[in-house]
């Protein structure tokens, strides 16, 4: 018996997601809470469930145990982490920090490309109307601005708090109109193209203390009901 596949057998398999999907995929699952704290999961089941190869999850869950969005153990199955008011505060005053700072750095060198590529996003954000995907876009806006400081560090620094703030919003079960800053994102690219970082570090303060007032409330008042 012939088991080589045929180019036609081969034509009719679905393409298996490229690393950077998957890492997507994944991270959709858990904003949209498909994949939560309570989820009983392996390398296989998410590779079964994304038709993915083993490696690739492997490679992803190692990518968001960095970012504290999955916790890995060995000789344990790994999990969504479970955050709690101190986390998501150290986080939201962390990112307030390095995103001020990256803003400014921004409006120093406003590109015309890095600038098309933020007002797409916002498009893509405009249009979403799935819970994961939109916290998940909501989330890139803020790193591709980042990647336009031109200061490395600081913007892989801000990869490792973003999916964090985002965890705490799909934990959370928030609305979109609790934490989504659209008008403020585009006001934000308008400061950034015209080189104003006044006005630039004003509204990502104000976006920030928004995030704050939302997360930490909800936050603490989840943990006093518990």
């Amino acid at each position: 018996m012939n088991s080589i596949a045929s180019p036609q057998t081969l034509a009719t398999l679905p393409a298996r997601p490229s690393v950077d999907d998957l890492y997507s995929r994944i991270l959709d699952a858990i904003f949209e809470q498909r994949i939560h704290s309570a989820s009983r999961f392996t390398e296989e089941s998410l590779a079964q469930m994304f038709g993915a190869r083993r490696s690739d999850v492997r490679d992803v869950l190692t990518r968001l145990s960095h970012q504290h969005i999955i916790l890995l153990r060995a000789n344990h199955r790994p999990r969504v982490a479970e955050l709690d008011a101190a986390q998501v505060r150290q986080a939201l005053h962390a990112r307030r920090l390095a995103e001020i700072m990256l803003v400014r750095l921004a409006c120093q060198r406003p590109c015309a490309q890095d600038l098309k590529q933020l007002r797409a996003l916002l498009d893509n954000e405009r249009q979403c109307a799935e819970r994961g995907p939109a916290i998940r876009l909501s989330g890139e806006f803020h790193l591709q601005l980042a990647k336009m400081a031109g200061n490395a560090p600081l913007a892989h620094f801000l990869e490792s708090l973003v999916p964090l703030t985002s965890l705490a919003i799909a934990q959370l079960d928030l609305q979109p109109q609790d934490y989504c800053a659209g008008q403020v994102h585009i006001e934000m690219v308008d400061a950034v193209e015209g080189g104003n970082a006044a006005t630039a570090v004003m509204l990502m303060n104000r976006h920030m203390d928004h995030l704050e007032q939302t997360l930490l409330n909800t936050t603490l008042g989840h943990c006093a009901a518990g």
